[in-house]
């Protein structure tokens, strides 16, 4: 077991297997030493995470959505990486995406339910740049998506 996957079993976490593109995508790309991860959606167990936040969902609920988008990015760059998490050297940058009312404002605390998994989980690795916005909608009505940058050896 790598080191990062032995610090996520001590987290209670075990990576799925890399999600499918739902469309016309590749889930990752690799250039160079940099893994560009598509958006990852809110997803437990197979099942979505739907709700809109400041509607139907509590702030809370939405960073424990968040948090399953970057156990999700974790998958793809395991799956980028042939397989070897340790692999990977920096989270580089987040782009979250928070299915949000017009008037809700805090997507900032509800990514950071990605951003303190995976400073949780990869230490100073794990410390990145980010992006946190409103949509109106998210694909199929999930309340969370995040996109990731990743630099890996």
């Amino acid at each position: 077991m790598s080191t990062y996957e032995s610090r996520l079993s001590d987290l209670g976490v075990t990576l799925p297997d890399a999600p499918a593109p739902a469309a016309n995508y590749v889930p990752w790309h690799v250039v160079g030493d940099i893994v560009y991860v598509s958006g990852q959606v809110s997803m437990q167990d197979g099942t979505l995470v739907t709700g809109k936040l400041g509607a139907d969902m509590a702030t809370e609920d939405g960073a424990a959505a968040a948090r399953l988008c970057a156990i999700s990015l974790l998958a793809q760059v395991k799956a980028a990486c042939g397989g070897d998490l340790d692999r990977l050297v920096q989270v580089v940058k987040l782009t979250g995406f928070v299915n949000s009312t017009p008037d809700f404002g805090d997507q900032p605390k509800v990514v950071n339910g990605a951003s303190d998994f995976l400073v949780e989980a990869l230490g100073d690795a794990g410390r990145h740049t980010r992006s946190a916005v409103s949509a109106a909608s998210l694909p199929f009505g999930c309340a969370v998506e995040i996109e990731g940058i990743f630099r890996i050896k």
